[in-house]
Parts: structure tokens; C-alpha cells; sequence
């Protein structure tokens, strides 16, 4: 397989501050931390907005302390500033973000030279709930595909996408990346790029692929027009689709189909995992296509079968 090349990546830093007064530390290394990001790490553009923005906030703490010197930093800081960011009633998983967001940051500054120590380990993240994602049943999830309207302008395209994102346990910002140089239909897999411009191979079924098939052989050209584009999935105007317009497109249809709550492209990526699991895939297997680093985060799952048990056993046990 040939490598990825350079001009695939779109990750990029926030647009710099107009030109202005030298800003005092730690702002003043907050763009090269995230050209450091972008050049080394190969973090998405959203991840780095938001280091962006946690660094800002870190900055003011700092600024308002009289702080601006990184050889002055010490625990007693960054705990000073871990309770700050509880004070403010922020939730444990956003403050646990936020102490990642430094860490990352402070280690960066040893790497530069600029800190001859790394003692954030000596600081203690919040311990966070895991929350157990939202899953639909089966019936559910294809309620939820086949809810596309059959005479809408755009339906091979969405139904394809509704079923790729369900076949393949795709993020939205990875189908949005999707190329059609990755997509195997002879072999029946894609090739995806994850977090991190880490690569994962996924099989994809019949189905998805049939649907996949029709929309580029009837509708993309359609779109497209003159234009070209690599990526499999574009709008009207023949540009590529945006997870924001992916989200869109997941939405209409959950209520198209009448479904409840909360429904978004990271929803059929839970049920991907979940149904999976459920019909007896192993965990390493799962993990791998979900394109998860840690198989905990993977095993999750298992957890929301577990609650689908004990609602079944609840339900028709003879004890109540």
C-alpha cells in the first residue's frame, strides 16, 4: 500500500493573532506548542483548538499570578491552578482535559530546554465517571438508515453514508477524510485514517458497498460537476463534506424515523462496537477496527451489553 501522502494532511493550527506586542510566557509558546502538535503529533485540527483555548485559560491564570517566567513555575501552581479550574464548576472529565492539555504543554517545554524538569506527574488528575455511551437496539439503527427520504434530492448519498458509518465504525471527520482511492470494493475493506494519522484497515459488507457503488456512480458525478475532489462524500456544491454537515445529514435522519434523544455519527459508532460484540466479535478485533490505542476504552461495551442483560434478566425473571 502506498503512503499517505503529504498533501492529505489538513491539520492545521488556529489562524495567529494579528500582529501586536510581544505576548509574555506562557503565551508566547502556545503557537509553537501547536506547530509542535502539527508537525510531530499529527493531531487533528480540532484537538488543537482546543489545546489552543485550554492554553489560553492557563495563560490568564498565570498573567493574573504576575507569572511569566517558566523557571518560576512550580507544584504549588499547578495544583493552585487544578483547583482553580474546580472552583469553576467544571466537570471532572473537562478539568482531567485541561491538566492533559499542560501536561503535554510542560513537557513540550523540556523537550525545548526551556524547563530542565517535568514535574507535573507529581500532580494528581480528577478521577472521572466513565459514562456508558449511547447505543440504539438494532431495530433502531436501522429505522435510523433506512429513514432517508427515498425521493430526496441527495438520498444515494445519504443512505450510503448512513450505512458506511454504521458498517465501519468511522468517526464523522474520518468519513469526511474518506478518498475514494481508499475504498476496496473488489477486496471489500477501506482504508481509514484515524486520530493521530494512524491508518486502520476495515471491512466493510456487501451492502455498504452495493450503496456506496450506486451513490458514486449516479449522484457524485452529478454533484461534482466540472469540479474534482478526492473525497468520496461532497455537498451540492461539489466540495467535500464537513463532519459539521455529516452531523446534519445523521440528525435529519433520527428524526425523520422518530427516535429520541440524543442521535449523532459517534452514536452508530457505538452501535458498530456494541452489535459487534454482541454477536460475538472479540474484543481485540473491535478494538482494532474502532481504531482505539487502549483496549479499555474499547471494553467499554462489553459494559452496555452487560445493561442490556440485566434489563432482559429484570424484565423476565419470576422474582421481582
Amino acid at each position: 500500500m502506498e503512503p499517505e501522502p503529504a498533501q492529505r494532511r489538513r491539520t492545521a493550527r488556529p489562524a495567529p493573532a494579528p500582529a501586536g506586542p510581544a505576548r509574555p510566557w506562557p503565551f508566547s509558546q502556545i503557537p509553537l506548542f501547536l506547530d509542535y502538535l502539527v508537525c510531530e503529533c499529527g493531531l487533528s485540527a480540532n484537538t488543537i483548538q482546543a489545546y489552543g483555548r485550554d492554553l489560553e485559560r492557563f495563560g490568564a491564570y498565570c498573567h493574573h499570578r504576575q507569572l511569566n517566567d517558566p523557571q518560576k513555575l512550580t507544584a504549588d501552581h499547578l495544583q493552585g491552578y487544578a483547583r482553580d479550574l474546580s472552583r469553576k464548576s467544571l466537570a471532572s472529565s473537562t478539568v482531567a482535559r485541561h491538566l492533559v492539555t499542560l501536561r503535554m504543554f510542560l513537557r513540550f517545554h523540556v523537550l525545548s530546554g526551556l524547563l530542565l524538569k517535568d514535574f507535573f506527574s507529581l500532580l494528581e488528575a480528577p478521577k472521572t465517571w466513565r459514562r456508558l455511551p449511547g447505543v440504539l437496539s438494532r431495530e433502531r439503527t436501522n429505522r435510523l438508515i433506512e429513514a432517508v427520504d427515498p425521493d430526496g434530492a441527495y438520498r444515494l448519498r445519504d443512505r450510503a453514508l448512513l450505512e458506511l458509518l454504521y458498517a465501519t465504525g468511522m468517526r464523522a471527520a474520518e468519513a469526511a477524510e474518506l478518498r475514494c482511492q481508499d475504498v476496496n470494493f473488489q477486496v471489500g475493506y477501506l482504508r481509514c485514517i484515524g486520530k493521530g494519522r494512524k491508518e486502520r484497515i476495515i471491512p466493510v459488507h456487501d451492502e455498504a458497498l452495493r450503496l456506496l457503488q450506486e451513490y458514486l456512480e449516479q449522484l457524485r458525478p452529478q454533484l461534482l460537476g466540472e469540479k474534482s475532489c478526492p473525497q468520496v462524500f461532497v455537498s451540492r456544491t461539489g466540495r467535500p463534506l464537513s463532519r459539521i454537515e455529516i452531523w446534519r445529514i445523521v440528525r435529519k435522519a433520527a428524526l425523520a424515523a422518530g427516535l429520541q434523544g440524543k442521535v449523532t455519527p459517534h452514536t452508530l459508532r457505538h452501535c458498530f462496537g456494541s452489535h459487534l460484540l454482541q454477536g460475538g466479535a472479540d474484543l481485540r478485533s473491535v478494538q482494532e477496527m474502532l481504531g482505539h490505542a487502549d483496549v479499555t476504552t474499547t471494553q467499554i461495551y462489553t459494559h452496555v451489553d452487560q445493561e442490556h442483560l440485566r434489563r432482559i434478566h429484570k424484565q423476565f425473571h419470576p422474582r421481582p
